[in-house]
C-alpha cells in the first residue's frame, strides 16, 4: 500500500477512519456538521485523562471548542504526562474549581435555583466548589458554553440529577431517557432507555420514542421503531404486554407518519419474512433500526448482551430529553466514545441554536 500513489488524501484518510474505528460511518455526517461550526462544549472531568485526549482531538480535527473544568495543576501535569499540545487559554478554557472569578455568581445563580428545594447558601457554595457536574450545568445555564459531557467519573444518576436541577427539561418533555447506538456486523441499531426509567408507562414509552427517533434522525438514518416484548402482536396478555400495545395505539394517534410496529418479540423486529407471516399487515418494513424496550432492564441487558457477545461497538448513552444539549457518559467511556459524544453534543447545539444569520 505504502507504494501505491494516493490520488485523495482526505478520501483515504476517511477510509482508513472506518476501517480502524467501527463508528465511523455511523459518525461520519456528525463529524462533518460538527467541523462547520464548533461549539462550545463543557468537560465536567476536566481532569480525567481520558478527557484531555479527547480534547486533543476534539481540537486536532475542529470539532469543538472545549472547555475544561478542572484544578489548572492537576490539568497542566497530566497535559505535560501524557505528551498533549493543547494548552489552556489557547486551545481550551479552563474553569479551576478552586479559583475562578466567577464562583460567587455560578453559587448565587445555584441556590437562587434550588433554594426551594431544602438548599441553604451555605450548601449551595459547597455543591459549587465540589460537583463538577454543577458547574457544568450552570456554565450552559449561563450561555457560558453550549453543550456539556459528563460521567466519566461517578454514578449516572448523580450527574442526571444535577442536569435536571440546573437545566431542566425541554419544553413539552415529561422525563429524560437515554439510548444507545449499537453498531453490529448487520446493521446500526439504536436501543432506549437505556439508563433512566425502570418501568416505563405507556405515555412514556410513546414519550421516548419521538425523542429517540430525532436521535436516529440526526444520524441521517430513517427510523423503523419496533416495541419489543416477550409477546407477537397479542399472544401475551401481561401488563408489560399490553404497555406495549397502547403504547402502539399512542404513537399511531400522535405521530401517525412514524414507522412503528408492535409489540414483538426482539426476532422479529430483524426478520422481515417471519414477522409477516406471523403478522401479514405489518406496517414495519425491512429491519427495525430503533428498538423500544419496556423496561430499563430490558434495554440495559440487551444492549450488554449484544455489545458482549454479539461483538458491538456502541455509541452513548445519548441522554434526550433535556432543554439544552447534555450528555452522560459512563466509567467505562474510552477516548473514542468521548470524541463521538462531543460531536453529537456540538451538532446538537447546532441545531438548538443556528449562527446569527442563519
Amino acid at each position: 500500500m505504502a507504494t501505491r500513489p494516493i490520488e485523495d488524501l482526505d478520501a483515504y484518510g476517511d477510509r482508513l477512519s472506518q476501517f480502524v474505528f467501527r463508528s465511523g460511518l455511523l459518525m461520519k455526517p456528525i463529524f462533518d456538521a460538527a467541523r462547520t461550526d464548533p461549539r462550545r462544549l463543557v468537560f465536567a472531568e476536566g481532569e480525567d485523562e481520558r478527557v484531555l485526549r479527547a480534547a486533543q482531538q476534539l481540537v486536532d480535527d475542529g470539532l469543538a471548542k472545549p472547555v475544561l473544568v478542572g484544578r489548572l495543576l492537576v490539568v497542566m501535569q497530566r497535559i505535560e504526562r501524557l505528551g498533549l499540545r493543547i494548552r489552556p487559554g489557547r486551545d481550551f478554557e479552563l474553569v479551576d474549581p478552586e479559583g475562578d472569578p466567577r464562583f460567587p455568581e455560578y453559587w448565587r445563580l445555584y441556590h437562587g435555583l434550588m433554594e426551594r428545594k431544602g438548599v441553604s447558601p451555605d450548601l449551595a457554595r459547597t455543591i459549587v466548589r465540589t460537583r463538577n457536574t454543577v458547574i457544568a450545568a450552570l456554565m450552559i445555564k449561563r450561555r457560558e458554553a453550549e453543550a456539556m459531557i459528563c460521567g466519566t467519573v461517578g454514578r449516572y444518576d448523580l450527574h442526571l440529577e444535577a442536569i435536571g436541577d440546573v437545566i431542566g427539561l425541554r419544553r413539552g418533555v415529561r422525563q429524560f431517557y437515554a439510548l444507545n447506538a449499537l453498531i453490529l456486523p448487520r446493521g446500526t441499531f439504536f436501543i432506549c432507555d437505556t439508563q433512566v426509567m425502570p418501568d416505563p408507562t405507556a405515555e412514556q414509552l410513546v414519550d421516548m420514542t419521538m425523542l429517540a427517533a430525532e436521535v436516529v434522525q440526526r444520524f441521517g438514518l430513517a427510523p423503523k421503531v419496533a416495541l419489543v416484548s416477550h409477546s407477537s402482536f397479542g399472544t401475551g396478555a401481561t401488563l408489560s404486554a399490553r404497555k406495549m400495545q397502547a403504547a402502539l395505539r399512542l404513537l399511531r394517534a400522535h405521530a401517525p407518519e412514524l414507522e412503528v410496529e408492535g409489540e414483538m418479540q426482539a426476532d422479529l423486529a430483524f426478520d422481515e419474512e417471519t414477522r409477516l407471516k406471523l403478522f401479514p399487515g405489518s406496517l414495519l418494513k425491512g429491519q427495525a433500526n430503533l428498538l423500544i424496550m419496556p423496561t430499563l432492564d430490558a434495554a440495559n441487558i440487551a444492549l450488554n448482551l449484544f455489545r458482549g457477545v454479539g461483538d458491538g461497538t456502541s455509541v452513548g448513552p445519548i441522554l434526550v430529553g433535556a432543554a439544552k444539549p447534555a450528555h452522560i457518559l459512563t466509567p467505562t467511556a474510552r477516548v473514542r466514545g468521548i470524541v463521538n459524544m462531543s460531536a453529537l453534543a456540538v451538532v446538537e447545539a447546532q441545531a438548538a441554536s443556528p449562527p446569527t444569520g442563519t
